[in-house]
């Protein structure tokens, strides 16, 4: 099945939604502890703000690649979307991650919530391309889409209202 070229950028643009919506959540809610973790591995906070918009690009080559190779494996469906995204998430990433073991000073215990973090979110985009090739209308998984970015957000917003996570870091 071959769908027009605007399909296939919007499908890509709510794909990509939904990593940076997790995403969100994950960085400043569940690892924001992790970042407090002196070292020279990572950037300063300020330094690092700054540059989330490059980060966020990375994820939109990961979505093109999502919605390049899905259609041509016939992965149809939210499950089989969500299973390639964690496969293809855990190679790459798991890949990734060995490499930055290898060679960095960054902790294992940061690395490894990246691997399971930056997986997960390629396993709901994932599930985002599959459902979109089952038939799925993109106005109904953008409402979806945007209902889990609101939802990480507030959940966030919660969990540093209650001090469960850090609001900011030192400069």
């Amino acid at each position: 099945m071959t769908h027009p070229k605007r399909h296939v950028i919007l499908l890509t643009l709510i794909a990509w939604l939904s990593m940076i919506g997790f995403d969100f959540f994950l960085h400043a809610g569940l690892l924001a502890k992790l970042y407090l973790q002196p070292g020279p591995f990572l950037l300063s906070s300020r330094t690092a703000f700054a540059l989330i918009p490059v980060g966020y690009l990375s994820f939109l080559l990961l979505a093109v690649a999502l919605v390049w190779l899905m259609p041509q494996l016939k992965l149809i469906g939210w499950r089989k979307g969500a299973l390639f995204g964690l496969q293809f998430g855990g190679l790459m990433w798991g890949s990734f991650i060995l490499g930055l073991l290898s060679i960095s000073t960054a902790s294992f215990t940061l690395l490894l919530a990246w691997f399971i973090g930056q997986t997960l979110e390629l396993a709901i985009a994932g599930a985002v391309v599959g459902s979109s090739l089952a038939g799925t209308r993109l106005s109904r998984l953008f409402v979806i889409v945007i209902i889990l970015v609101v939802l990480s957000v507030i959940t966030t917003i919660i969990l540093q209202s209650l001090g469960v996570v850090p609001t900011s870091l030192a400069p």
